[in-house]
């Protein structure tokens, strides 16, 4: 007797071969430029980096093997950014996170003129970042920021250099990175309290729960999962920051807002050591691969303990 193919998978069906060719003929057109913009750069400078590589064109470029990540390990300077880059991406993304989700809380209640909250609510998302820059260097302006000026007519003082300001050159920066960051995790969250089943809250109320246990046993579960996955792309969107910070104080006052992707492009293009700043952006790769290591083992696991 002739095994039958097709249902019990023994023999491929025809045509599957064809259509798996037409399938990848469709998605080429979107994975070359990602190929070509994204990974093509990425493992040349991954090559890069055990090389030392200087600007100049006269001058030729040796294979050195792993002495710019030696040199590295014993940078001072660069493992202070590093820090700073943490303390900006976590100061940034946890307040960012918890100030979205009480604005999305309250964007999702029926409130009067909703529409236009939600509006005014994502500005920050629609102004890019240069230009987000110079709007809050004038708002801390020492001489005419309307911070400043608030604080003198409130009787609070004469007001200070924000941005200068060894102990407040970090803290106004991170202020500015919550609210420039604050729209797409609204959103974000926003869309996932918008598709939570309203008849669990009724549920929930008939039962006598408060509106906190409503949050934790309801709200937060079926949000939960866009929760983790926005804060991990805030976190390696924080972490590679580099033009807000650049607008703001480019690095300064005393390298106290050094950000790690700014100490790599201060090396590469001021300096022209582009060996060595490649091999800073090895490093940071690895940092952010573990992030995304991290994340996707999570959401595994929680996969997992649903089934």
């Amino acid at each position: 007797m002739k095994r039958q193919s097709g249902a019990d998978g023994a023999h491929p069906r025809p045509g599957t071969a064809a259509r798996d060719r037409a399938a990848w003929f469709l998605v080429l057109p979107a994975l070359l430029p990602i190929l070509i913009l994204s990974v093509g750069p990425l493992l040349y400078g991954i090559a890069l980096a055990f090389t030392d590589a200087q600007s100049g064109r006269t001058r030729s470029t040796q294979w050195i093997g792993t002495l710019n990540f030696q040199d590295l390990l014993h940078d001072t300077l660069f493992w202070d950014s590093f820090r700073i880059g943490l303390l900006w991406a976590f100061g940034v993304t946890v307040p960012q996170f918890l100030l979205a989700l009480g604005l999305a809380l309250l964007l999702n209640q029926k409130l009067r003129l909703r529409w236009l909250a939600r509006a005014l609510a994502i500005i920050p998302w629609a102004m890019p970042e240069v230009v987000v820059g110079i709007m809050w260097r004038l708002v801390y302006n020492p001489d005419a920021g309307i911070l400043n000026e608030t604080l003198r007519d409130l009787g609070l003082g004469d007001g200070r250099d924000w941005l200068t300001g060894l102990a407040t050159a970090l803290p106004a920066v991170i202020l500015v990175g919550i609210w420039a960051g604050m729209p797409q995790t609204t959103v974000a969250l926003l869309a996932g309290l918008q598709n939570t089943p309203h008849e669990l809250h009724e549920a929930a109320a008939l039962d006598g729960a408060g509106a906190w246990r409503r949050f934790r046993t309801v709200t937060w579960p079926a949000i939960k999962p866009i929760a983790l996955a926005i804060s991990a792309l805030n976190l390696i969107w924080n972490f590679n920051s580099f033009a807000l910070v650049y607008v703001l104080t480019s690095g300064g006052p005393g390298g106290r807002t050094r950000l790690p992707m700014l100490f790599a492009y201060e090396e590469a293009f001021r300096y022209g050591q582009f060996g060595y700043a490649a091999a800073m952006g090895c490093v940071m790769v690895a940092v952010i691969s573990v992030i995304l290591a991290c994340y996707l083992v999570g959401r595994i696991s929680a996969g997992g303990e649903q089934r």
